[in-house]
Formats: C-alpha cells, structure tokens, sequence
C-alpha cells in the first residue's frame, strides 16, 4: 500500500501540478476582481521560479551529494547499482536506457577500471503495473553479452523501492559471504542521500559514487540559464521534492 500511494502521490509534488491549479483556478473564477489578479501573478511568478535553470541548480546544490572522478576513487570489493536505470520496450524486446542509465554507464567505467571487483545490480521494477520490466536480471543478461565474466555479476532481483533495495541486498551480501566493509554505492546524485541512509539503516556503511549530476559545483552558467524559462525545470523540481520528502517519510517509517 505504501508503494502504490507514494506512486500516486507523486504527480502532487510537482511545480506543473501547481501552475495547472493556478491555471484552473484563474479561468473558473468568473467574478474579474483583485483575487483573480493575485491568482494571475502568483502563476506566472510559479513558472518563472520553478523554470529558471540557474534557480533549480542553487537550490539542488544543498540536497545533491557531490560527484568524484573515477582515479580520486579508491579499489573497492563490490561496486552496488541502484535499478530505476531503464525501461523495456517491449515491442523490440530490449532495454531502453533512461537519464539514471549514467549509474550504469558509470558502474561499467569503474569495473573496467579496476576500480570495483564484482557489479551488484539492485532491483526488480520500480513500476506499480506489470511492464515487462525486469532490471537486475536484463542489466545481467546484458553485461553477459558485453563479455563480463558471470562470476563478477551479482543481482537482487525483489526490490522495488530504495529501503527494499538496502535490505534484499545487505541480506544477499551476506549470503554470498562478503564482508560488506568495502561496498561503493552507485546511484544518482539527487537520491544518493536517502539511499546511504537506507544501507546504513540496514548495517552496511557505503562510501557513494554519485552519477548523473544536476548541479553545476563549479557555478559556471550560461547566459541563457539566467533568463530563458526552461520547462524542463519543472519536471526537475518534482524530482527533487521527491526525494526530500522520501527523505523525511523514510525518516519516519525508521526505513534511514
């Protein structure tokens, strides 16, 4: 029940939810007096906040854990990928890779390297329907066909949520014998703090590799960022209140 009413609860935390009110509000209202001006402006103010790329970026800075480049990074035992990377397309029948794919973009980067040992895949679909997504059993058929050796492949394939993700893994962590002491936790930038919360609540201390960065750490814009509304944003900003107040639920249900 949690699972399926976070779902749904998403679509509220948006800044487009909220201008779509606004919206509402505006032309429902027939009487033209100074609540339908305030409405007015209060919506276009929504859209220019919520769509300014360098306002999102700021504000983003303070959740977001900073990335590192691959030789800053330390050898590790186990490198571990959160799944919420892809999509199936089930009329071609393959994966169809999202923005979170930098995790396993990244990951691949970092086997290759010689920077982790073995690949962990974490999680089974994130989707509250059926849609032929199967993430850590695809990502290692996949891995197979690249040539990484099945021995460096280790899959937790019941997961469908970051606190489901820590437990079923620390759990299969253990039953394959590892230490647990030397994990590298792959995952978004953005998510990364409710996920070490979650292996650390569940006895296993990760050091993150964050991927797929929002932020710029460097504050080196581009013109256009100042003034141009990026709709783009808003979708962003969901995102993020998603993961503050996953954060804050997690914190209460004792999940981080």
């Amino acid at each position: 029940m949690f699972f399926i009413l976070s779902k749904a609860l998403l679509f509220l935390l948006s800044p487009f939810f909220w201008i779509l009110i606004g919206v509402l509000f505006y032309f429902f209202r027939k009487k033209e007096d100074k609540w339908k001006k305030r409405i007015k402006w209060t919506v276009i103010g929504l859209f220019l906040f919520f769509s300014n790329s360098v306002i999102f970026s700021e504000f983003c800075r303070l959740w977001e854990v900073p990335g590192s480049k691959i030789e800053h990074i330390e050898n590790y035992e186990v490198g571990i990928v959160l799944g919420g990377m892809f999509e199936y397309d089930g009329d071609l029948d393959r994966l169809s890779i999202r923005r979170q794919g930098d995790r396993f973009i990244q990951a691949v980067t970092l086997y290759k390297r010689g920077k982790i040992r073995k690949i962990l895949i974490s999680g089974d679909s994130g989707f509250v329907t059926d849609r032929g997504l199967h993430e850590a059993k695809q990502i290692k058929s996949l891995l197979l066909k690249w040539g990484v050796p099945e021995e460096d492949i280790l899959t937790e394939e019941q997961s469908r949520n970051t606190h489901e993700n820590a437990k079923y893994t620390v759990k299969l962590l253990k039953q394959e014998g590892f230490s647990g002491r030397n994990c590298l936790l792959i995952t978004s930038g953005i998510h990364m703090k409710r996920a070490l919360g979650c292996f650390e609540r569940e006895g296993l201390t990760c050091d993150p590799f964050s991927t797929d960065l929002y932020t710029n750490r460097s504050r080196n814009y581009y013109w256009d960022q100042y003034i141009i509304p990026n709709t783009d944003n808003l979708r962003l900003w969901g995102k993020l209140f998603k993961e503050i107040v996953g954060y804050v639920t997690y914190d209460v249900r004792d999940y981080i």
